[in-house]
């Protein structure tokens, strides 16, 4: 059950590096919804790369997964934006609140306590 239960890190970890791989896919795309425009979706997607493959190699992951959680509740507020016009956003907001706490869940059990102990 053990095994089972240890590709959750997996499974949370690499949709996150094709997440950021999708920013830089379509940045122009996204760019209408961030503050900052295609700049920021390149900053963000650099970011989630970075949270994914972090986790995966368990390096500085503590610290990864807490950022991660910062800019998922940070998302929100670009789905909040488009509510008035698309009621479906509330999806958005709640799937981005949802990886928040798997991010912060992951951080409880993280092992790479160098930076944020």
């Amino acid at each position: 059950m053990n095994s089972f239960i240890n590709l959750g890190k997996y499974i949370f970890a690499v949709p996150f590096v094709v997440f950021g791989v999708f920013h830089f896919m379509h940045a122009n795309d996204m760019a209408g919804m961030a503050p900052g425009g295609a700049i920021m979706v390149y900053v963000s997607g650099a970011g989630l790369v970075a949270a994914g493959i972090s986790m995966l190699l368990g390096k500085y992951d503590k610290l990864a997964s807490v950022l991660l959680a910062i800019m998922m509740l940070l998302f929100i507020w670009p789905h909040y934006k488009n509510m008035a016009s698309n009621p479906q956003e509330m999806g958005n907001i709640l799937k981005n609140l949802a990886l928040a706490g798997a991010a912060l869940i992951y951080a409880s059990t993280a092992r790479d306590n160098s930076v944020i102990g």
